[in-house]
């Protein structure tokens, strides 16, 4: 009886499972929906530039000049298309100018190159024989360093006549060298560029003589430059005026000069003391182009400038590479200042506490110094109250001192100067009692609970409903049998008998 009363509920429990799961709300994923809208900002410079100079200038200067953007008063007006002027302690950028136009950087290439180099070799005594293949790109009015073909020439001295005179035929056998073939050289040095996180760079050649598909920008050259000047040997040389080069095969001992015309010589009105590199470029698509780099006491500076004049207005016997430069450097050191905005240890904030009975609040205090480079003039008062707090409210415990809370940013007249992160000043442990409480609380609170109870909400009803109409009806079947029975005359005689 009760295994065929169980097979006819069967059909109906099937029934109600099938309402069940197509009615009930399901518990949602959670992974965050896709951001459809988002959109990069690092890349926002029209990729179409080609480097030439606008046929009205004065609608060009005007149109370049609004993209300038400088971090203190007065600063200079520049010859040059594209600029940008950094302090590398801090990263903060002081002065940019179309710092993400692409635009041809000439010989600014060759830091790339002596950075490959410097990266894969590491005896610099090792010769190199120039073959003719290092001489078919090089154009015979290009800057070079008088090397022969099968002269035998160290990697130390090819790369000072790389960075020095700028020699376009020692890029071609420093390259050929390490990369088996020139080719794969300018493979190694956009993989380095990408690694460097240059975004608008791409190189076709080790020297950078002009082609189409050989560019760069100010933004991308500091980084390439940056990386470079962290190896000494770099360092050394491109702050070298003179060089003299071993005897060769080929040649006697000779000596090579720098292009840079800021370090060149003391005596010229025009020189800059506090420049140590790092590389001029120029070609007539490009313009005369420079990477440099300046130290004033303790303070650093690198800067760009791309797409200036053969002749500089104040000094017309120099490029206006060099007095952009120097304008910008100066302009930087006299305007801005290495100071501590905060010191490691610094109580910023507090905040609250759950799930211990040690305590319900936590200082959080800053994980190291922040030191930036900051305009002379600057309200430090007001730089510090401006301050920009990203922490909770509160948190959880367990804590243990030195766990990352937070950070703080600091911003003053809409520059940023720095962030630092805000870490929990001690340790804070734990409740067992209160954390199994705030388990089962949230568990409660959860959507998995509420699904669960609206689940069981509607088997009840529908299980209700069902024994209302399916039990109803079995029952009144019941009786019409039993009526039957009673009925029925061979059930009647048997029960006379």
């Amino acid at each position: 009886m009760k295994h065929n009363m169980l097979l006819r509920r069967l059909p109906a429990l099937a029934l109600c499972l099938i309402f069940l799961f197509t009615a009930a709300p399901l518990p949602q994923s959670y992974a965050a929906p896709d951001d459809e809208d988002a959109i990069s900002d690092t890349d926002t410079t029209d990729t179409d530039t080609d480097g030439t100079a606008d046929e009205d200038s004065e609608d060009a200067d005007a149109a370049s000049n609004a993209n300038v953007i400088a971090a203190a008063p007065d600063a200079p007006t520049l010859n040059a298309e594209a600029a940008l002027l950094i302090s590398p302690d801090t990263g903060m950028v002081l002065y940019e100018k179309n710092a993400d136009e692409r635009r041809y950087p000439a010989s600014t290439t060759k830091i790339m190159t002596a950075l490959i180099v410097l990266e894969n070799v590491t005896d610099l005594s090792e010769t190199v024989t120039a073959e003719a293949s290092d001489f078919e790109h090089v154009t015979a009015d290009s800057s070079n360093a008088d090397i022969k073909e099968g002269e035998i020439v160290t990697i130390e001295d090819l790369l000072y006549a790389l960075m020095l005179p700028s020699a376009n035929e020692a890029a071609y056998m420093l390259a050929r060298h390490v990369g088996g073939t020139w080719e794969n050289f300018v493979d190694m040095m956009n993989e380095r560029a990408a690694e460097l996180g240059c975004t608008g760079t791409h190189f076709s050649n080790p020297c950078g003589l002009h082609e189409e598909d050989h560019y760069s920008t100010a933004r991308d050259l500091y980084k390439i430059g940056y990386a470079a000047m962290q190896d000494e040997t770099f360092a050394n040389i491109v702050n070298t005026v003179q060089h003299k080069m071993a005897k060769t095969n080929m040649h006697e001992e000779r000596k090579i000069y720098t292009t840079n015309m800021l370090i060149f010589s003391s005596y010229a009105a025009y020189a800059y003391p506090y420049c140590q590199g790092i590389k001029t470029g120029h070609t007539s698509e490009a313009g005369n182009c420079f990477v440099g780099y300046a130290e004033y006491g303790d303070a650093k500076l690198y800067s760009v400038v791309m797409g200036c004049d053969d002749h500089s207005t104040e000094y017309p016997e120099i490029a206006a590479s060099f007095t952009d430069t120097s304008a910008l450097c100066k302009w930087g050191f006299e305007n801005f200042t290495s100071k501590t905005i905060v010191q490691q240890g610094d109580t910023i904030k507090e905040i609250g506490v759950n799930l211990s009975t040690d305590t319900d609040r936590l200082v959080l205090t800053t994980k190291s110094d922040l030191v930036s480079l900051v305009p002379v003039d600057i309200d430090m008062d007001a730089l510090l109250k401006g301050a920009v707090i990203t922490a909770p409210d509160e948190v959880n415990a367990p804590i243990k001192a030195g766990d990352v809370i937070g950070s703080v940013t600091y911003s003053y007249g809409g520059v940023d100067y720095g962030t630092v992160e805000l870490v929990a000043l001690s340790d804070v442990e734990v409740s067992q009692v209160l954390y199994y409480a705030d388990k089962l609380s949230h568990f409660f609170q959860s959507t998995v609970f509420k699904v669960i109870l609206i689940v069981l909400a509607v088997f009840v009803v529908l299980y209700i409903l069902f024994n209302l109409t399916f039990g109803g009806m079995r029952r009144r079947q019941q009786r019409k049998n039993l009526r039957a029975r009673y009925e029925n005359t061979n059930y009647q005689r048997r029960r006379r008998r």
